[in-house]
């Protein structure tokens, strides 16, 4: 097995790992920092009131739509990165080799 295939696959066996534990081991639900940052204002100051407000406040499934999106961008925009980075190194290559080699 070439040495790149194995570090790819020893890449996505620690990304499976890392997505895996959390999973395991924190059972019961995951509510984010969010919901336990304002319980804490609550407890702390409960004559806090807040300043501002939200301009937009969507439903539960087109929040989880717009971060499906968001994630879908962010992905979009480092896989086209990568390939530009990697076309680039692979031409640059190609034309530092000797003629007869590229």
């Amino acid at each position: 097995m070439k040495r790149a295939t194995l570090v790819n696959w020893l890449l996505v066996l620690a990304v499976v790992t890392i997505a895996a534990v959390p999973l395991v081991f924190i059972g019961g639900e995951f509510g984010g920092a969010d919901g336990i940052a304002a319980e804490r204002i609550a407890a702390d100051h409960p004559d806090y009131r807040p300043w501002a407000s939200a301009l937009f406040e969507p439903s539960a499934e087109v929040a989880s739509g717009l971060f499906a999106l968001q994630a879908a961008l962010g992905a979009g925009f480092l896989g086209y990165y990568f390939g530009v980075v990697r076309t680039k190194r692979r031409l640059r290559r190609e034309s530092d080799a000797p003629d007869g080699e590229g």
